[in-house]
């Protein structure tokens, strides 16, 4: 959604210009969510554009009240100066990928203008508050803040809402009238939800810059929807958590997964959205996947398109490696450094001696390590073809491991049932 004519956005972007979107420093990484406006304002970059992520360290201690029904706790000053820290360097690390990844796809990209990452607690913690209701609560009427959508659902609520967040829209606009004022910034862009705190940063630039009829269009509004899933699940929410873009949060195999596991039904729009691939490109795999749907060509591509962008070539190779050890029925071509490296943080993977090993019953093995509950339990598995080394099924309850039933002399892939994994390796 754009606030102006599609025709006006259309001619205020025939010369270069800046846009921003804000981060809430509520966790310390960004989560697959972040992806919408961080691709958004990556689309300006690559055309040419200046581009500035805002991290509200200021407004992060307030707390925005849009999308909720209950008050935010309020976040320790020292949490939000941490997450702040670590959230500014994943974001020029997400834009430094980002335009290796693009380097690939665009033929001929524009020289990308250099990313700005700033921080409203550094205007904002030095604002008088009496200087601040006469320079820009003046221009702001109650009536009109009541009736934003994000105050209206929460005054309808049991607690209602807080001065405090009560005045987070008015924070958000200064922060637009303040990069507006000192970057020459003119659009915002942000989640639907933002769409009223948006339109407070424009409503006081033409207010401040004495246009309050809003003719001589100083800033723009350009608002993305919030993406849910087709069975209406908010977007980067995995059965409750969020999918980090940090490896150390969401191991490369998960965050594979994730995209993997996209339904048809959202798939193309997810192409689109989150890859530069060319239109054209995107429309032939999804024609070819409705003829195969069973073989999930489209869904391999986007995972393999975003693992690529957001954790490079290494990334997307670990995220394969593990996929094949965990899901994948031909083990030939794995080798076990490889295995090793793309399951480190994964808890299934366990380091060992050759002594915990070599010599030992399997049943024995998987008992002691946890993949069945007893030795009883894990014979029984192997007597039923239950118990599989290396995805071979081993009946015999008294087959003992050699270095030569390794992989390379070193990891051992047991598997209970269907889907239970123990990844042993020497170390």
């Amino acid at each position: 959604m754009i606030r102006s004519s599609p025709d006006d956005f259309s001619k205020h972007l025939q010369k270069t210009r800046t846009i921003y979107a804000g981060i809430d420093p509520t966790a310390k990484s960004l989560h697959a969510g972040h992806l919408i406006p961080l691709l958004c304002l990556f689309h300006f970059r690559i055309r040419g554009h200046n581009t500035l992520a805002l991290i509200g360290g200021a407004t992060g201690l307030v707390g925005d009240p849009s999308g909720r029904m209950m008050e935010r706790s309020l976040s320790e000053k020292a949490q939000i100066e941490s997450n702040t820290t670590k959230l500014t360097e994943a974001i020029q690390q997400f834009f430094s990928r980002a335009t290796e990844y693009a380097l690939d796809k665009v033929p001929s990209p524009t020289t990308f203008a250099q990313l700005q990452v700033v921080n409203n607690l550094d205007w904002l913690k030095e604002l008088n508050l009496l200087d601040f209701l006469r320079s820009t609560g003046i221009h702001f009427r109650v009536n009109h803040m009541l009736a934003r959508d994000s105050v209206k659902m929460r005054m309808s609520a049991h607690n209602g809402i807080t001065f405090t967040e009560f005045t987070y829209q008015l924070l958000q606009g200064y922060d637009f009238y303040e990069l507006f004022r000192t970057k020459g910034c003119t659009i915002q862009v942000g989640g639907s939800d933002q769409w009223g705190n948006i339109i407070s940063g424009i409503d006081l630039i033409n207010k401040a810059e004495g246009d309050s009829t809003g003719h001589n269009q100083r800033g723009f509004a350009l608002t993305t929807p919030l993406l849910t899933t087709s069975q209406g699940e908010k977007f980067g929410k995995s059965a409750g958590n969020a999918v980090w873009l940090d490896e150390k949060l969401t191991s490369y195999l998960d965050f594979y997964q994730f995209f993997l596991r996209t339904t048809d039904a959202d798939v193309e729009k997810y192409l689109k959205m989150f890859t530069l691939l060319p239109v054209e490109e995107i429309n032939a795999v999804v024609r070819e996947h409705e003829i195969q749907p069973e073989r999930r060509l489209a869904q391999k591509l986007l995972a393999e398109e975003v693992t690529l962008m957001i954790h490079r070539k290494e990334g997307l190779e670990a995220a394969r490696v593990a996929t094949n050890v965990l899901f994948g029925t031909d083990y030939s071509t794995l080798h076990a450094k490889d295995i090793v490296s793309s399951l480190a943080n994964d808890p299934r993977l366990v380091l060992c001696t050759e002594d915990q090993l070599l010599g030992m019953t399997l049943p024995n093995v998987a008992a002691n390590f946890g993949l069945t509950s007893s030795k009883s339990a894990a014979r029984q598995l192997a007597l039923g073809n239950g118990l599989y080394l290396n995805n071979v099924p081993q009946p015999d309850a008294h087959f003992k491991l050699e270095r030569s039933h390794l992989i390379n002399g070193r990891v051992a892939i047991l598997r209970a049932g269907k889907d239970k994994h123990l990844i042993l390796a020497l170390r």
